[in-house]
């Protein structure tokens, strides 16, 4: 089982503040040197709400491409790009140029957005979004898998869509599509054509049971072999002990994972014995102490 840590990028919890690219910068650095599989991105513009008023985030295709060229091993991935923010047949083209200055470590992971304020505040269509979802996927699938596109729909239309320059993986896999959702609709669309599926944000293991009955009637209806689909889920992991000033102690909740580098690495290994293929922790605080700590149980999970 893999692995990785998201990184800093959105309002720290408690305090609002958006960390610098130096925070993240850190982050990634460490998750890289502490051994772990993979670093992750959210993609929002903004989160807006009558309780916390507007707090900000940074554009992770940016973050993502700078991370790219600052490590080397580590899998970079998106949890997860909201496709209405982005032409189908643009992000097929930003996704191969990336995969290549990563030299194919990229994780594209995909979904239809939820978060209706930033959608208003940046001028995106909220309506439809499952149906808009499904036709840009008809268009993004084959021209990552291909290199080519043809499709008129509602809401997506390409003509002879080639991309050029193609970055081919020197080990010969294509790029693996991460599919995040959990409606009927959205289950159908994952196992028609993703090569990884995530459901989050969890805590203890024995609450990922009752997410995978959908996934596993949408695979048995479509005749698609459970094997053939990797599952990934976030999980939340909080660290008190590494708090600060700038990260004030968040409260442990049902929700939530902490202890000790052993009591995590038992955690973790209930997820690796439920056939989970990837883990994304969401650390809190998502600092070099905190992510070293984690590091510690990754190393006694792959000691076992």
């Amino acid at each position: 089982m893999k692995v990785g840590v998201v990184m800093p990028i959105g309002p720290v919890d408690g305090t609002g503040v958006v960390p610098g690219w130096e925070a993240t910068r850190a982050a990634a650095l460490a998750t890289e040197g502490a051994g772990f599989d993979s670093a992750w991105v959210y993609d929002h513009l903004l989160f807006r709400s009558e309780e916390s008023g507007t707090e900000g985030i940074h554009e992770c295709w940016t973050v993502l491409s700078a991370m790219a060229a600052l490590t080397s091993r580590v899998e970079l991935g998106i949890l997860v790009l909201a496709m209405p923010f982005s032409s189908p047949a643009l992000l097929a083209k930003m996704a191969t140029t990336l995969d290549e200055i990563a030299g194919g470590r990229l994780i594209l992971g995909v979904g239809c957005g939820w978060h209706q304020p930033e959608f208003d505040a940046f001028g995106f269509p909220f309506d439809h979004r499952v149906s808009r979802f499904d036709e840009a996927l008809q268009i993004l699938v084959p021209a990552l898998r291909t290199g080519r596109a043809s499709f008129s729909g509602r809401y997506h239309a390409v003509g002879d869509l080639e991309i050029i320059p193609r970055y081919q993986r020197p080990d010969g896999r294509t790029m693996p599509l991460l599919i995040a959702g959990k409606g009927e609709r959205m289950l159908q669309l994952v196992v028609q054509h993703a090569d990884a599926w995530n459901t989050a944000w969890l805590g203890p293991a024995w609450q990922l049971p009752p997410r995978l009955s959908g996934l596993h009637a949408a695979l048995e209806a479509a005749g698609r072999d459970p094997a053939t689909l990797e599952i990934t889920v976030g999980i939340n992991v909080v660290l008190p002990e590494y708090a600060d000033a700038e990260h004030p102690p968040l409260p442990i909740t049902p929700s939530t994972l902490t202890g000790s580098p052993a009591e995590l690495a038992e955690a973790l290994h209930a997820y690796m014995e439920m056939g989970v293929g990837h883990l994304q922790v969401a650390l809190e605080p998502t600092t070099p102490p905190a992510i070293h700590h984690l590091g510690e149980a990754l190393a006694l999970l792959r000691a076992r």
